[in-house]
């Protein structure tokens, strides 16, 4: 079973859709959100979870202060678990409730139409995609980072390191038995040097 770690939403139980998906561990999702929560890259942030799944991510974010979660899902199946796990996180809030959209389309065409910058983004693609399919993405998505952002790639342990295009940084790798999660930040633009 798959629940909200912390947050007000904390313990709250998440729907997992049938088939499609691979649900990140707790321990994985523990280890995510620690390391988040020391950097302070939550609390505020506008955050993006790319490949949704049941959207624990991105929830996980709304819960410990995320502003506004975007949750990206193409399988409409998923994105209707996502729809359902998003209202129950929302009723849990107490005051002011996180911004919280699902947006059933997929990864590529909702970055080619995305608008404004993002904070944190969680990009947990399933292992079968390819690498050129993840390059992509990150080529899409280094344009809407906001000057600190934060980027957690979820991978195989077999994969290779994701290709980084200009605009995205590598920071780390840290291995959970089959999972690998990349980290990377926003490379901040260089000030033009004068002539």
């Amino acid at each position: 079973m798959t629940r909200i770690i912390a947050g007000f939403a904390g313990s709250l139980a998440l729907a997992v859709p049938r088939s499609g998906t691979r649900p990140t561990s707790d321990r994985v999702r523990e280890a995510i959100f620690s390391a988040l929560e020391a950097r302070d890259a939550i609390a505020g942030a506008e955050v993006v979870d790319l490949y949704a799944g049941s959207g624990a991510l991105g929830l996980e974010a709304a819960s410990r202060g995320a502003a506004g979660v975007v949750l990206v899902e193409r399988a409409k199946p998923a994105a209707d678990v996502c729809r359902r796990n998003a209202e129950a996180v929302t009723r849990a809030a107490r005051g002011q409730k996180p911004r919280i959209r699902v947006a059933v389309r997929s990864v590529a065409s909702y970055l080619e139409a995305m608008t404004g910058d993002v904070d944190l983004v969680f990009i947990d693609p399933p292992y079968e995609l390819g690498e050129h399919a993840l390059t992509r993405d990150l080529e899409l998505l280094a344009p809407h980072l906001a000057p600190d952002a934060t980027i957690v790639v979820e991978r195989s342990s077999r994969s290779p390191e994701p290709t980084w295009p200009a605009g995205i940084t590598p920071e780390r790798r840290r291995d959970y038995g089959e999972t690998t999660l990349w980290w990377a930040a926003a490379q901040p633009e260089r000030p033009s040097q004068p002539e």
